[in-house]
C-alpha cells in the first residue's frame, strides 16, 4: 500500500516479534509453569496501532526500525498484508528486530519482556524522512518504545502542520513538561498515569485526579484506564464514562492498542472525543477475546456490531 498522499493516521513506534504462551497462572519468581498453547506473531506497540487502524477501514503508515535479516523482513510483511505503508521502516545493520516474550494466564492477565533491540535506533533522521507522510496524515500516533527524541521530532513536525497528535505513553517512563503541552490526547494505563503524575490509580475517582494533573501540564485531553472499572476520558469539553463491557476475555494482550489505533482513526474521521472514545472502548473489548496482540484486533464490522448491542 504505496504512494498514497495523505493518510488518516501516521504512527511512530515499536515493532517487535512476539511470542507468547498462555497457562494456567503466570510463574512466580524461581518457578516453572507449564503452559497450554505457544503463539508467535508480529507485534509492537507501533505495528499493533497502525494495523489496528487498517483493520479498521482507515489509511495508516508506520515509522520505524528493524533489524537485518528474516525476521525483519516477516514483520514488515505481514505489515504490508494488513494493509499498513511500510516505506518509512528502516532496515537496521547493527541490531536485531525487537521481541517480547509474553506471558497469559487464564484470567487473561499477562507479563511481557521485552528486548527492544532495533527500535530503540529509531532516529531524528529517520522521521525527518518520513516527514512528507506526517505532513500529511490527519494524526499522528506515537508510543514510548522507540527513542523519545524521535518522538518529539515527529510532534514537532505535526504541531506545524495542524496534525493532531495522539500519545500512548507506553512502556511507562518519564515525560518532560514541555512535551506534553504538545499533546492533543494522551492514553495512559493506570502504571503510565503513576509515572506521569505520581498518583496511583485504582478506580474513577483517582483516575480523574491523575487526568487533571496531566491536563494541568498543557495536555488537552486524557483518556485513562480507570482500574478494572472502565476508561475515563476528561478534556474541556467535560467528562464522559466508559464501562468496562462485559465479554469473554482471554488476553488483555494488544487491548489497549486496540484503543489507541480505534481513537486516533476515529479522531482522524472527525468525530467528537466522547464518540472517538466510545468506539474504542469497544475495540479494547473485543481485542481480549482472541489470544495474542496483533492478532486479535478487531475489524470495523466486529466494532460496529458489539457498538450496536451496547448502545444505550
Amino acid at each position: 500500500m504505496q504512494g498514497n498522499s495523505e493518510w488518516d493516521v501516521v504512527v511512530v513506534g515499536g515493532i517487535n516479534t512476539d511470542y507468547l504462551i498462555r497457562g494456567e497462572s503466570i510463574p512466580e519468581p524461581g518457578e516453572t509453569v507449564e503452559g497450554e498453547v505457544f503463539q508467535q506473531g508480529p507485534g509492537g506497540k507501533g505495528a499493533n496501532q497502525a494495523v489496528a487502524v487498517a483493520r479498521l477501514g482507515g489509511r495508516a503508515a508506520i515509522v520505524g526500525r528493524v533489524g537485518r535479516g528474516l525476521r525483519g523482513e516477516g514483520m514488515v510483511e505481514a505489515l504490508g498484508e494488513e494493509g499498513v505503508d511500510t516505506q518509512y521502516v528502516t532496515r537496521d545493520q547493527h541490531s536485531e528486530t525487537g521481541a517480547a516474550v509474553i506471558m497469559v494466564d487464564r484470567s487473561g492477565e499477562k507479563q511481557i519482556l521485552t528486548a527492544p533491540g532495533a527500535n530503540l535506533s529509531l532516529s531524528i533522521y529517520d522521521v525527518l524522512k518520513a516527514e512528507p507522510a506526517i505532513r500529511a496524515a490527519r494524526v499522528l500516533l506515537a508510543q514510548l518504545e522507540v527513542p523519545v527524541a524521535a518522538i518529539i521530532e515527529a510532534i514537532k513536525i505535526a504541531r506545524a502542520n495542524g496534525v493532531r497528535v495522539v500519545l500512548d505513553p507506553a512502556p511507562p517512563r518519564p515525560l518532560e513538561k514541555s512535551l506534553l503541552k504538545d499533546i492533543d490526547l494522551i492514553k495512559p494505563n493506570a502504571s503510565e498515569a503513576k509515572e506521569l503524575t505520581g498518583i496511583e490509580v485504582k478506580d474513577r475517582q483517582s483516575a480523574r485526579a491523575a487526568a487533571e494533573r496531566l491536563l494541568a501540564e498543557g495536555v488537552q485531553a486524557v483518556a485513562i484506564q480507570a482500574g478494572s472499572e472502565g476508561n475515563l476520558l476528561i478534556s474541556s469539553e467535560g467528562e464522559h464514562w466508559f464501562p468496562r463491557i462485559p465479554v469473554e476475555s482471554i488476553d488483555a494482550t494488544g487491548a489497549g492498542d486496540a484503543f489507541a489505533g480505534a481513537m486516533a482513526l476515529e479522531l482522524a474521521r472527525n468525530k467528537s472525543l466522547p464518540e472517538a472514545a466510545k468506539f474504542a472502548n469497544v475495540a479494547a473489548a473485543l481485542a481480549t477475546t482472541k489470544l495474542g496482540a496483533q492478532l486479535s484486533l478487531p475489524r470495523a464490522e466486529d466494532v460496529q456490531a458489539l457498538l450496536s448491542k451496547t448502545a444505550a
